[in-house]
């Protein structure tokens, strides 16, 4: 009899990388344009809305994590994805990492890690030459950090740049995170 995967994070594992190209398996949660918050619930095995942001505010690109991670806040990794299209909740989609936007999260007196990697998927047009952060418009970086800044802010949170840093420093990340 086959094994059911549990969910995401359990032994019917999907991939972190593909060892042959390097790339990453990012899994979509919310997508480009939208107010709603989605997540992964492990126990539910669902995606599930999370929360709603205010009018006027949306999601600027594809938002996800890579599967098979675990963060200081406790969750998957983050990622931030640039892509031709919005995408689905649940889809997988293969990708390179360019970068990272390092951040703490500041919650009262509790300071929390809360880094968001920055990928490009490979299936795309847009975003095809793009290899690392800085190939993207300094101020197209300024205002992906000010949505992180904003979205914590409205959560009652301060989030704290840290700087943004290379693909490089992105996978060590990823590396350091996984489970």
């Amino acid at each position: 009899m086959p094994k059911i995967s549990k969910g995401l994070q359990d032994p019917v594992k999907l991939k972190r990388q593909d060892k042959e190209t390097g790339r990453y398996q990012v899994i979509v949660e919310t997508p480009k344009g939208s107010r709603n918050k989605f997540a992964y619930d492990p126990d539910l095995r669902i995606f599930a809305l999370k929360k709603v942001l205010p009018a006027g505010m949306t999601f600027p690109h594809e938002f996800g994590f890579i599967p098979q991670t675990k963060a200081g806040d406790g969750d998957p990794v983050d990622v931030l994805l640039l892509m031709d299209e919005p995408a689905y909740p649940g889809i997988a989609v293969q990708a390179r990492l360019i970068g990272v936007i390092e951040g703490e999260q500041i919650d009262g007196k509790k300071r929390i890690r809360n880094d968001r990697l920055v990928a490009v998927a490979d299936a795309n047009h847009r975003y095809a030459d793009i290899r690392k952060l800085e190939d993207l418009p300094k101020k197209f970086v300024e205002e992906l950090e000010q949505f992180f800044v904003n979205y914590h802010h409205l959560e009652g949170k301060e989030y704290k740049l840290l700087g943004c840093h290379s693909g490089r420093t992105a996978q060590r990340l990823v590396d350091k995170a996984a489970v």
